[in-house]
């Protein structure tokens, strides 16, 4: 353009040659604004763990134990010490104490000292000048083993020699509720396995340690509970909390705790060790053997109902795996005990849970842990009760789901919307998908894809329902607490609150909250350090709730200073004045000016916290109100499955979901949609094989996850808007409940499809074949 046509005036509207000025940008909440972080990520510029860098760094490499069970007779480090180029060798020997670390329940060393309890459990970490000699140094160190039976049977290790100091079995809960002699007239059981599933994060999991000149240590990484893990750090390494910092690097998603501690603490001690600047990225093997999974699970159910269906009483017995250590393996048992009826009216129900500690694979936070796996067993039970009474399987449910009001096993009243039979009725009213025709152009429908080796006559249709509940925020007395400080200087405004934006979309939540409330477009979200007040884990839905609540009570106190010399000014009150448009009226109409002209010359700022009601645990009896809200999906599934071959293609999922609010249409479509698909992968393919312990094919060659191909069609029919009135803007969680839904519902498809039982997930092709006789 040139510099004529850039400064000539615009014409009226009116005319015909007229230059139309710029569309506002979109802003607050109910709109669809773009993530903060998305140019970056498109562009690669985006600052991920693995691409930091400082000057004199060295490089970290972790010896990890190739046993599952072992006793450790003698560590000789010597070699890798005189090896050149190698700074520092560290092992327990180094960790100043005996201190313990965990998500949950700390009881798991830095690094192993007597006992090896799991494959992949780290022995000693080096640094040295290059990654190379890094990782030869590593393999150099000499660890003489005498190798134990492991313990992988979960069911065994009530009998099993004590596997942890603090023995095998971490918490049982046996919940009672009702009269235990009720019987119904039809009994249907099941024995249900639910495999272990890695999060498989993306990126890479990768993590920088910098001394500090006070002896202290910061540690760069992409931390999902900055807070916690700077306690545990400086547990670790014998300091105190102020001299280690923690600051965030890009989170490259994260459907879990995202970083292994076990990966971060040796980093400190290194940098600790040497002095200088050291750095670890974890290979994709590494981050198979040592982060959480989710909890493989054995389930017993029977199920008690009338003549009519009506559900009289529920038995079942849960057993979790949780690996050596126990994490957070009794919040995920709380969840499966709790829901383990799922939302449904049961007036009478006897639930006995156990997690015990075996030699497989870490078990913890996984999205939806606990209650995805009871979702699968009692939506299987559902199947079995409605095909037993041969009534419509939708109908079964629907005379039975839960409402607000009732009462859930636990005692707990459901006071939150619960709008069950609402979604259900959505998913069920909705049209199917056309039947593919049986012609060469559309063998692409065909279970197994393009040049599958199915045929169309073996190809059978199934449509399966699934009904799934998840909690928010913590659990039984948990504290949930998070501070957000809002500060407007020069018209813009800037968010300092300690929640990592993880995926979820904190960070465009915290600006459309603060245009909503401020009537400011320009909303900067500060980066995240331990410098900042906690906020908590980024986990069921928290940030959404008690940040997201922390940033518009802020918001709501900068508000009020920007507006009280304004109604002083006119003689009235605060709350007769309005701000939208950027602009501030008063209710008569006699005030009108605009935000950026009351702002001039103005620097405010206000602190606000937000900590919702409070919980109790679980007695003796199972009994408590242990949870501060509840979310509720539907989801039918229509799937293909060749009889013969065992192969499954879903067609279509249909999804009705409980958002109590829409905060932000397109972020919450993309978070449905994830969740929907991550549980496809749950249901059909992801299965971390791990004979005697021991992790087979820690990669993502040997672990399926589902792709673009493997994705259905995602219908989302219909988001029930009823608010949540204790939570913040009334919104729910929306990412966990998709996750719980969708594999029970496509294994109802396929029970549908074949009349086999489908009593474990991932589905494996011998329990879809049907064979005629």
């Amino acid at each position: 353009m040139s510099q004529d046509a850039a400064t000539a005036p615009l014409t009226a509207p009116g005319d015909p040659e007229a230059v139309p000025g710029p569309e506002p940008l979109p802003h607050g909440l109910g709109v669809s604004l773009p993530h903060a972080d998305a140019a970056a990520k498109t562009e690669g510029t985006f600052p991920y763990a693995a691409d930091l860098w400082a000057e004199g760094l060295l490089w970290a490499a972790v010896l990890r134990s190739p046993h599952a069970h072992a006793r450790i007779v003698s560590i000789d480090t010597r070699h890798a010490r005189e090896m050149p180029g190698v700074r520092a060798v560290v092992t327990h020997e180094d960790v100043p104490g005996t201190p313990r670390h965990g998500r949950g329940t700390p009881d798991r060393p830095v690094f192993a000292a007597e006992v090896v309890r799991h494959h992949g459990e780290p022995i000693a970490a080096v640094a040295a000048d290059h990654p190379d000699t890094a990782r030869m140094a590593a393999a150099a160190v000499i660890v003489e083993y005498e190798v134990l039976d492991p313990v992988t049977d979960p069911e065994q290790a009530f009998e099993a020699e004590p596997l942890h100091p603090d023995g095998n079995l971490i918490r049982h809960i046996p919940l009672s509720h009702g009269d235990p002699d009720a019987a119904g007239e039809v009994v249907v059981e099941g024995l249900y396995r639910i495999g272990r599933q890695d999060p498989a994060p993306i990126g890479a999991e990768a993590g920088l340690a910098v001394p500090r000149p006070d002896g202290g240590v910061e540690l760069y990484l992409a931390s999902t509970d900055p807070h916690a893990d700077r306690n545990t750090a400086a547990a670790c390494y014998g300091l105190s909390p102020e001299q280690v910092k923690i600051v965030v690097t890009g989170v490259p998603g994260a459907t879990a705790d995202r970083e292994d501690q076990g990966f971060q603490l040796p980093l400190g001690l290194l940098a600790l060790a040497t002095g200088c600047p050291v750095k670890l990225t974890a290979t994709r093997e590494e981050s198979f053997l040592g982060h959480a999974h989710r909890h493989p699970t054995l389930l017993r159910y029977r199920h008690h109902a009338d003549a009519d269906g009506r559900l009289v009483k529920v038995e079942a017995q849960i057993l979790l795996d949780a690996g050596p250590y126990a994490d957070t393996s009794a919040d995920a048992l709380a969840a499966a005990v709790s829901f383990a009826c799922g939302p449904y009216v049961v007036p009478n129900a006897f639930i006995e849970g156990w997690a015990v500690r075996t030699n497989n694979p870490p078990s913890g936070h996984v999205r939806g842990e606990g209650a995805m796996q009871v979702c699968a067993a009692y939506e299987a039970q559902m199947d079995k009760l409605a095909r037993r009474l041969g009534q419509d399987p939708a109908d079964l449910r629907l005379r039975n789901v839960l409402a607000t009001g009732d009462v859930l096993p636990i005692g707990q009243t459901v006071t939150c919307p619960a709008p069950v039979a609402e979604l259900l009725q959505a998913v069920r009213d909705e049209p199917l998908p056309a039947l593919p025709k049986d012609a060469p152009e559309d063998e692409w429908l065909l279970p197994g894809g393009p040049e599958g080796a199915g045929e169309p006559g073996a190809v059978r249709r199934g449509v399966g329902y699934g009904l799934g509940m998840v909690h928010m925020l913590g659990a039984e007395g948990a504290d949930e607490v998070s501070t957000a400080t809002v500060k407007v200087e020069d018209g813009v405004a800037t968010v300092l609150c300690a929640a990592v934006e993880s995926g979820q979309g904190f960070t465009t939540l915290a600006r459309q909250i603060v245009q909503e409330t401020l009537g400011i477009d320009e909303v900067r979200v500060a980066p995240v350090d331990t410098d900042q007040p906690p906020a908590g884990a980024g986990c069921r839905g928290r940030h959404t709730w008690v940040s997201g609540g922390a940033v518009e009570r802020a918001a709501k106190m900068v508000r009020t200073q920007l507006l009280q010399p304004l109604a002083h000014t006119f003689g009235m009150s605060t709350e007769l004045l309005q701000i939208a448009d950027g602009k501030i009226t008063s209710y008569d109409g006699v005030l009108s000016t605009t935000v950026a002209e009351a702002l001039e010359g103005k620097s405010l700022w206000a602190t606000a916290q937000c900590r919702p009601h409070p919980t109790e645990p679980l007695n003796a009896d199972g009994q408590g109100d242990a949870f501060v809200g509840l979310a509720f999906c539907a989801i039918r599934a229509v799937v293909d499955v060749d009889i013969e071959l065992g192969s499954v293609r879903v067609v279509e999922l249909a999804v009705a979901q409980d958002v109590g609010r829409v905060l932000n249409p397109a972020q919450l479509t993309a978070r449905i949609e994830a969740g929907v698909t991550q549980g496809v992968g749950i249901a059909l393919t992801e299965n971390l094989r791990t004979p005697r312990g021991l992790v087979r094919h820690p990669d993502l060659t040997g672990y399926a996850l589902p792709t673009a191909l493997d994705a259905p069609d995602i219908r989302i029919v219909r988001l029930v808007e009823e608010r949540d009135v204790v939570a913040p803007f009334g919104a729910k969680s929306v990412s966990a409940v998709p996750v719980v839904t969708s594999p029970a519902a496509i294994a109802s498809a396929v029970r549908a499809a074949t009349g086999r039982p489908v009593n474990r997930l991932p589905i494996r092709p011998q329990a879809a074949v049907v064979v005629e006789r």
